[in-house]
Order: C-alpha cells, then structure tokens, then sequence
C-alpha cells in the first residue's frame, strides 16, 4: 500500500468513527427531548402515551378541583389555548403563584383517554410571562391584540375579541 492510499484509509476511518459517535450521542438525546404543546396541538395531533411533553395554556377560571388520596393532594383542572381545552391531573402541592385564570407549564404525558397526567407544574413568574404558541393563539384569533395591554383573564376569553384601530 503506498503512503497515500494509507493515509486515506486512515481519514475514512476516522470519519466512520466519528459519525458512529455523532449518530450514537444523537439518538440519546433524543429520548431527553421534551416538546412543547398547546392544548390544542394535543387535540389535534395526540403525541404517543409515554412521551412526555410540557403543556403550556391558561388554568380555566372555576376548573380547579382538589382532594385528597393517601394523604397526597390531588389536583384536576383544565388548560386551554382560547381553542381547545385539556385536562390536567396532578398530585402534589401546586406552586404558590397558581391561580385559575393564569399561565402555567405541566409537565407531563397525554393518557390514553385524552387526559393529562402531570409530573411537574410550573406557574408564571411574572405578569408578562405567557407561553409563546398560547400568546400566538390568542393574537390569531382575535382575542388578544398585545397593542391595547397585557393578555386578558381566561374567564372572559369568549366574551372578547380584539379591538381594531383604525387606519
């Protein structure tokens, strides 16, 4: 074998190599990603019961129900985009700036009969903070336009629409 061709046997082997790695370190951090959803995203396009994925919307205003089971609160209430509405099941303490009719993050996987089982639950951490495909629901559809003030109340979503200004 000359020098050359030993050279280039050396350089795809060392591509051969890396690749494996690269493939191999990808399909790991596959299996860590957690996807973003509204809940109408979840109505539409369900993702498989064992991926987990954060949900993010407005805790409906009158939804929050909680018991108690072995001495663990259980939590139920419902998040929706302005367009669809999942339910959501939690056991554990809600954060302290949970409130119905305010943003907030589960996280968690979508069960088999539509539900939502939570794992983690984040509430907003200041008055602006909403999640994005929620804030671009609300502007599409005219229920929100960021122009005339912050994002209204949940409760009042369907008695709403965007104010026009005229031009």
């Amino acid at each position: 074998m000359t020098r050359k061709t030993r050279r280039l046997w050396i350089v795809i082997a060392c591509l051969a190599c890396i690749s494996s790695a690269a493939a191999l370190t990808l399909r790991a951090f596959s299996s860590n990603i957690v996807f973003f959803m509204a809940p109408s995203q979840v109505k539409a396009h369900p993702p498989a019961p064992d991926r987990t994925i954060r949900l993010g919307g407005m805790v409906v205003a009158g939804s929050l129900h909680r018991i108690t089971e072995h001495d663990a609160p259980v939590n139920s209430f419902n998040v929706t985009d302005g367009q669809a509405s999942v339910e959501v099941h939690y056991t554990g303490i809600l954060p302290d700036l949970f409130r119905e009719g305010q943003s907030v993050v589960a996280l968690g996987s979508v069960q088999k009969d539509g539900g939502f089982t939570a794992s983690e639950v984040l509430a907003k951490h200041d008055e602006t903070y909403m999640p994005k495909e929620v804030a671009e629901e609300l502007k599409r559809t005219g229920k929100w336009d960021p122009r005339f003030g912050k994002a209204p109340d949940a409760a009042s979503w369907d008695t709403m629409t965007a104010k026009k200004t005229g031009g």
